[in-house]
């Protein structure tokens, strides 16, 4: 059972990788390289390309998150004994550190699904450049920057839970 454990966190980190890395990278790299594309509808459709590509990986990756932390909860025995309906579970140092973890996992499937299906889709529709393109893609921005900064709190909270709390 315990190798099974084992392979379970390897996949969670990765799939964790993949998701919070791609976020990374297209901040970092893929979107100042963009904004140097010429012409504008060249620009904007590299954007909605790659976001459509990002996306579909990045859901894939949720989805892998979701279904390993819900099975590391299983090997760690906190869903198999119970544990979830004990109010003395979640005074404890590891209870609330995965509360703080659950809530931060939470926060950035709403932030992702308002910028992925939402504000991102509106502002790729807009005429690149107008008033509306403009106020759409800051709001994409300011999402997609929210879920980076939830992205590093769960780390750093994995990080706690990994190491008791």
């Amino acid at each position: 059972m315990i190798e099974l454990y084992y392979l379970n966190v390897t996949i969670h980190i990765l799939a964790a990788l993949l998701w919070i890395g791609g976020m990374f990278f297209l901040a970092a790299v893929g979107a100042p390289v963009l904004r140097t594309v010429q012409p504008p509808t060249l620009r904007v459709e590299l954007f909605r390309l790659l976001g459509a590509r990002f996306r579909r990986v990045g859901w894939i990756a949720i989805t892998i998150l979701l279904i390993t932390g819900v099975l590391n909860l299983y090997f760690l025995g906190i869903l198999r004994d119970g544990l979830l309906i004990d109010p003395a579970f979640w005074a404890s140092r590891f209870g609330q550190t995965l509360a703080w973890k659950l809530t931060a996992v939470a926060a950035m499937l709403i932030v992702s699904g308002l910028h992925d299906f939402v504000f991102g889709p509106r502002s790729a529709a807009l005429e690149p450049g107008s008033p509306e393109s403009v106020a759409a893609r800051r709001r994409a921005v300011v999402l997609a920057r929210l879920n980076a900064a939830l992205g590093v709190i769960v780390v750093i909270v994995a990080v706690r839970l990994a190491r008791g709390g």
